[in-house]
């Protein structure tokens, strides 16, 4: 993508995508500080929301806490199965952008009438009606999007719930976090082989696999509301354990940091067995045909994700669509209105 041509800078969309760098540039990880030590008095966790303002910022969460080895329990599930469990000794945070979304607000409406003290809310606006029925509410810096699907304000979200983790756990980001902006910029200009856009608009189906840490997942999502096709997130190695059987020659995986050892078996299943195409997007070379991006220690999963909306981008534009206009996806997939 490149900000200097009309092709790109005339959708919302790709401006927002672009903007993730000053966002990630401005983003100050002390904001979370003392509500890292409400939730560490605590011990449990559960980061909810629908869609794009759940997958990656709770997962990334997860990931990190687990490999970290944290004494902290996290746990994500969408707003209406997470209003059927007993929270009472959890910090729930509440994630939606607009502030509006039904699921989410009655779930901090549940969470407030059940006496539930550490009810937080992270949204992009103020003066919200998920505001008014938590605690203490956490605005991003980010602003309002105005491209359906979310961007920036994701990045930014999956930022501020991974510095709680290191308010916790007492490491210091800083000098990781300076040198992110410049990476993800890489990751959203770097160029993309017209080979596989082309393998990609011919696709009846876009795959993803990869760790189940929300950069797959969120791709998987993005490809619907990006290029109108239909997509499947693969976790881990489903992609080998059946689905096989349903997949087109037609079709393309996009593996997102394959595990070495998990290399072969997709070669065999999906490459010789199906006759598909297997793409990676990792910061080294694999026996796919690789998307490099820059490497960036634990902060890959967002250089990843950034490779990925640059995919996605080249792919809509390859077919001639206009990503800031859906014709049925709504900026506010269920608005609260009473």
């Amino acid at each position: 993508m490149n900000l200097k041509d009309t092709k790109y800078s005339k959708y919302a969309l790709i401006q927002e995508m672009m903007q993730t760098v000053e966002v990630v540039k401005k983003f100050n990880p002390n904001q979370t500080k003392g509500v890292a030590d409400e939730i560490k008095s605590v011990g449990r966790l559960m980061l909810t929301g629908e869609g794009s303002s759940r997958i990656f910022p709770a997962k990334n969460a997860i990931r990190k806490s687990l490999t970290w080895g944290m004494n902290l329990s996290i746990y994500t599930d969408g707003s209406r199965q997470s209003a059927q469990y007993d929270l009472s000794k959890f910090a729930v945070f509440c994630a939606s952008n607009s502030g509006r979304t039904k699921e989410v607000v009655l779930l901090a409406k549940k969470l407030a009438a059940t006496g539930n003290e550490k009810r937080f809310a992270l949204t992009a606006n103020n003066d919200t009606l998920l505001e008014k029925e938590c605690k203490k509410t956490f605005v991003l810096n980010c602003g309002w999007e105005h491209a359906v699907a979310a961007t920036k304000s994701v990045i930014e979200q999956t930022l501020f719930y991974e510095s709680i983790l290191w308010h916790i756990k007492g490491i210091d980001k800083t000098a990781e976090c300076k040198k992110l902006p410049a990476l993800i910029e890489e990751a959203l200009t770097l160029p993309i082989s017209e080979e596989i856009i082309a393998l990609a608009v011919k696709a009846p189906t876009i795959y993803f696999a990869g760790y189940n840490d929300g950069v797959a997942e969120e791709l998987t999502l993005k490809t619907n509301e990006i290029t109108r096709k239909k997509s499947d997130f693969l976790e881990g190695t489903y992609a080998v354990h059946g689905i096989e059987e349903v997949m087109d020659k037609n079709d393309i995986v996009f593996v997102i940091d394959p595990i070495d050892e998990e290399i072969e078996k997709f070669q065999e299943v999906l490459v010789k067995g199906v006759g598909l195409k297997v793409v990676a997007i990792a910061d080294h070379d694999t026996p796919f045909t690789t998307i490099r991006v820059p490497s960036a220690g634990e902060m890959k999963p967002y250089v990843l994700l950034s490779a990925g909306w640059n995919l996605l981008a080249e792919i809509g534009l390859a077919m001639g669509i206009n990503p800031d206009k859906p014709e049925r996806a709504r900026k506010v997939g269920n608005e609260f209105m009473g």
